[in-house]
């Protein structure tokens, strides 16, 4: 295993340097602009993520055919990855000010629709910002295996897309759900309800429009793009880093093309070097926290990639044959699904 995909145990003094460095050059008025909450915003992120499905299946549902039902799943699947970053922040109860709405929104218009829990998905995450690339890093299996050859991340991304990764995903949800259920763990069979409450609601509005048919293409996505584009934005955020202890070189910020938001990028998770260095920041001012960053010099040396097809010829960039080089998984198993 190289050194630059080996986990470590935490630098402290690194993480307090950096903080320094960049705390050093913003007044406190900058820092407590960037971590103002709009109520506002945030529900216009959760409208513009559901009318974005609600696009994809009105085409659909106007033109059907092969190619607009593709289009559909590919959109759906960007919009469905957006639930989960939506869910992620409100995981940082960033999304709304009252916690009990930021919650409720959190799980019933984002996490649940998905088949993700914002309960269980908080405390799994909050791990993650404070073992970063250590082995008790509960994202580490998600980046370990990176770089690898071309041809081993073809065969990933075809697992994704020919549903076998999500059939994976949909068994480990079931399984979990049920041996929740079965525990009498009362948040379990909330989230449980809650899968089958949202998805049952948007089975009846696309049947009460004429077209219950638009529920599998729901489902065509959850299945096939949207773990293909998980595994995008996970191999773009921690995967193939120069240095695994160093807070501006373990994290990527990837600048996004619009269609790349689309996809792979929704609701600003692209700048995820911004969201470790200050994880308090609503997405909607982490682009703004990037402007103030590269203007002060603070970015010059550290981990920021111009397009997710930069990310991806870096992590296909080990040579055919040497299969046996990339590194072996060490860390704890992900959360399925894994975001």
């Amino acid at each position: 295993m190289s050194a630059a995909t080996a986990p470590f145990e935490p630098d402290l003094q690194a993480d307090a340097d950096t903080n320094a460095a960049w705390h050093e050059r913003f007044t406190r008025e900058e820092m407590n602009s960037l971590l103002v909450v709009s109520d506002l915003r945030g529900a216009f992120s959760v409208a513009v993520n559901w009318a974005g499905v609600a696009a994809a299946m009105a085409f659909a549902a106007w033109w059907p055919n092969p190619l607009s039902i593709l289009l559909a799943v590919f959109v759906i699947g960007g919009r469905q990855l957006g639930f989960a970053v939506l869910m992620h922040e409100a995981s940082h109860r960033t999304m709304f000010r009252n916690k009990a709405v930021n919650d409720w929104v959190g799980n019933w218009l984002c996490a649940y629709p998905v088949w993700s829990d914002l309960t269980t998905y908080r405390p799994y995450h909050l791990r993650h910002h404070a073992r970063n690339w250590t082995q008790d890093d509960p994202d580490l299996v998600l980046v370990q295996p990176f770089p690898t050859t071309a041809a081993s991340l073809r065969r990933k991304m075809w697992r994704d897309l020919s549903g076998q990764t999500g059939r994976k995903f949909a068994a480990g949800a079931w399984k979990r759900s049920f041996e929740r259920w079965r525990a009498g763990d009362a948040e379990g069979r909330r989230a449980f309800v809650g899968v089958l409450v949202t998805n049952g609601l948007l089975l009846a509005a696309v049947s009460a429009a004429g077209a219950p048919w638009l529920f599998l293409v729901w489902a065509a996505a959850w299945l096939t793009t949207y773990p293909l584009f998980t595994r995008i934005r996970s191999i773009a955020e921690h995967a193939m880093v120069p240095d695994p202890g160093d807070p501006l070189r373990n994290t990527r910020t990837t600048l996004a093309r619009w269609w790349e938001r689309v996809f792979f990028a929704p609701n600003r998770v692209n700048y995820h070097l911004e969201h470790h260095l200050l994880m308090m920041v609503p997405h909607y001012r982490l682009a703004g926290m990037h402007r103030l960053l590269a203007e002060r010099g603070l970015l010059d040396e550290a981990l920021v990639t111009e397009g997710y097809p930069a990310v991806l010829r870096r992590a296909a960039a080990l040579a055919p044959g040497c299969e046996d080089q990339v590194p072996r998984v060490t860390g704890p198993p992900p959360r399925v699904p894994p975001f």
